[in-house]
């Protein structure tokens, strides 16, 4: 029921409330926007931070020390390994269906716990620059001395977070995300060949592409 006004005598109407179909597909576009965004900058930043230095030490040599750092990747490369694969699920996380895109979910979740277990697992380094101290003295018991962590497995393991978050989204959400158009699926059935038509006589242009197909134009006359 609409509102009446004295110039205008004609009922306005009321705005409609949202439907419950169209607020299914509002939801279902949030949460497929907000899985992209946080799956896609959580690997980011999991790729980002295994490549900076997450515990720095020195050596003890003749004459002094020397300095050492090890980086991400030289205390575990599960996290950046991991990133990749979560890369990969949020990708064909679009390409299946029903069972298919659970599973794909669930290793997309797995992945970014795995990254941030494994990130928090490796965060002191001191294994790391032991060995890198043995190479480096030549010294097979030399062990690093002055050992400093940075916040770098930390901001990984937050990386690896945001890919469990998205995971977690495609698990509960997914079955509202549109997939990929079947027509560009195909069934494995042979594909019916175009039979290209007979030249007009009457248009010269089909009698010369006939030609060119190495056809007999004057073969259906």
């Amino acid at each position: 029921m609409g509102y009446v006004s004295a110039a205008n005598p004609v009922p306005l109407p009321l705005p409609r409330s949202e439907t419950p179909v169209a607020a299914a597909v509002s939801t279902g576009r949030r949460s497929l926007a907000a899985a992209l965004l946080l799956g896609a900058l959580g690997a980011a930043v999991v790729l980002l931070a295994s490549g900076r230095p997450w515990a720095e030490g020195a050596a003890v040599v003749p004459g002094g020390t020397l300095p050492l750092k090890v980086e991400g990747q030289d205390v575990t490369g599960a996290p950046a390994a991991l990133a990749i694969v979560s890369l990969a699920a949020l990708v064909a996380v679009f390409a299946v269906r029903r069972a298919g895109r659970l599973l794909v979910a669930g290793l997309l979740a797995l992945s970014g716990a795995g990254a941030a277990v494994t990130a928090l697992l490796g965060a002191a380094g001191g294994a790391a620059l032991d060995e890198k101290a043995a190479k480096t003295t030549g010294d097979a018991a030399a062990a690093a001395t002055s050992l400093t962590h940075t916040a770098w497995p930390y901001v990984t393991a937050a990386g690896g977070l945001l890919i469990l978050v998205a995971g977690l989204l495609a698990l509960w959400c997914g079955g509202k995300w549109p997939a990929m158009s079947g027509r560009y699926e195909r069934d494995g059935s042979p594909r019916a060949r175009k039979v290209p038509a007979a030249p007009d006589p009457d248009r010269p242009e089909d009698l010369w592409k006939a030609l060119d197909r190495g056809e007999d134009p004057t073969r259906d006359a």
